[in-house]
């Protein structure tokens, strides 16, 4: 199988962008997708297990004050 047919075969992890893109100060996250301002930068280079590790990160985030 070549390198393009594998990376066809990987599923897709969309981000998770809600277009709320505001900074909190308090906690150095965007208050609609919970991530860092080096996740969000990042993301289009991660590979869909980055992708998925930080959106496994996201459910705490949000419920931290």
């Amino acid at each position: 199988m070549s390198s393009a047919s594998s990376l066809r075969l990987q599923p897709q992890v969309d981000s998770p962008c809600v277009n709320v893109c505001r900074m909190d100060p308090a906690s150095g996250y965007c208050e609609g997708c919970q991530r860092s301002l080096e996740e969000i930068a990042c993301w289009s280079g991660y590979s869909a297990a980055e992708k998925r590790a930080v959106l496994a990160r996201l459910p705490a985030r949000k419920n931290t004050p």
